[in-house]
């Protein structure tokens, strides 16, 4: 059975787990590094997993498992935007990650929000295929990861109403 739900502050040592993961797993797909990540707090990490935290983290659990992560929140440009999203591997292809987007877009539309946005590279083709299928499309912007600048990665958007 599976399960996706908002993480709470007690959420906040599997938050941890999986996102240390996903950092390893993928050190080039994500805005932060796992050495910058592995250094916060158990108070940091707390208040990363509590509701209410400017990012909205969800986790996917399958037969109580937690296998994957996403996260949301409102840009300084005030867009609303998919992160951190990650499932892992021997689950890919399953529904968690559907679901784990699907639950970051009906947060956004609760928030009011019309339209989320990512950012992926176009190099990481299933990544992009997987967001099309969901209705992302691809816009002309490109921006450079935190991470590792010297990766460029294209915006992609969904709309509520397309």
């Amino acid at each position: 059975m599976m399960i996706i739900r908002h993480t709470t502050e007690e959420d906040w040592a599997t938050l941890k787990e999986i996102r240390l993961a996903a950092l390893l797993d993928a050190p080039t797909a994500f805005g932060v590094s796992h050495a910058s990540a592995a250094a916060n707090s158990e108070a940091q990490w707390r208040e990363r997993a509590a509701t209410g935290y400017r990012v909205a983290f969800l986790l996917a659990y399958i037969d109580g498992v937690a296998v994957g992560l996403a996260g949301g929140g409102v840009s300084q440009a005030a867009e609303f935007n998919l992160i951190a999203m990650w499932v892992k591997p021997e689950h890919r292809g399953t529904a968690a990650a559907a679901g784990l987007v699907d639950g970051i877009k009906a947060h956004a539309l609760a928030q009011g929000h019309r339209r989320v946005v990512l950012g992926v590279s176009p190099d990481n083709a299933r990544a992009a295929a997987f967001y099309r299928k969901l209705g992302f499309a691809f816009l002309p912007e490109w921006e450079a990861l935190d991470s590792h600048p010297h990766i460029q990665v294209q915006e992609m958007e969904w709309l509520a109403d397309a």
